[in-house]
């Protein structure tokens, strides 16, 4: 096996969304977490999946049944992605964002993208958890998205054409 730094540095170079994933807690408090591991999984039936640390506390508002939202965040919005990055400090992440819940999560307007929907199981992935959405509801913006690699936001331009 490769050594832990190695392969940091390996997917450091991969760009990665930037998406911040919601859930109401059972005492109806808004939950979220910047997360870079979203991705697509299935069109039939629709899945999606993102990764969370097994010490993650939104990963106990979200088990399997549960409901979850995903914000695909814009390149304009890269102050809300270090803002969930970061582990609650007694406070609420929430406290100061412009949020409003929406099919029953908190939710972030202004993102590019955004999806409910129901988590359908856990996936072991060695000192994280997969979870595997199944999608119910879902929205698309033109804004462009943000992406985040070798440590730095950014995000997706088109290449220019070779004539």
């Amino acid at each position: 096996m490769i050594d832990r730094d190695t392969f940091v540095k390996l997917m450091s170079g991969v760009c990665a969304p930037v998406t911040v994933i919601t859930a109401t807690g059972a005492d109806g408090r808004p939950h979220g977490s910047t997360v870079s591991s979203f991705a697509s999984l299935s069109l039939d039936p629709p899945l999606v999946s993102f990764a969370l640390d097994r010490a993650s506390g939104l990963l106990t508002h979200l088990q399997p049944g549960d409901r979850v939202g995903v914000h695909i965040l814009g390149a304009h919005q890269r102050e809300l992605a270090s803002t969930f990055a970061r582990r609650s400090q007694g406070g609420s992440k929430f406290d100061g964002v412009a949020w409003t819940f929406r099919a029953g999560l908190p939710h972030l307007p202004e993102s590019a993208g955004w999806t409910a929907g129901l988590v359908e199981r856990h996936v072991d992935g060695g000192d994280h958890i997969l979870l595997v959405v199944c999608v119910e509801e879902a929205e698309t913006t033109p804004a462009p998205p943000l992406t985040y690699a070798r440590r730095v936001f950014g995000t997706h331009t088109p290449l220019a054409v070779a004539s």
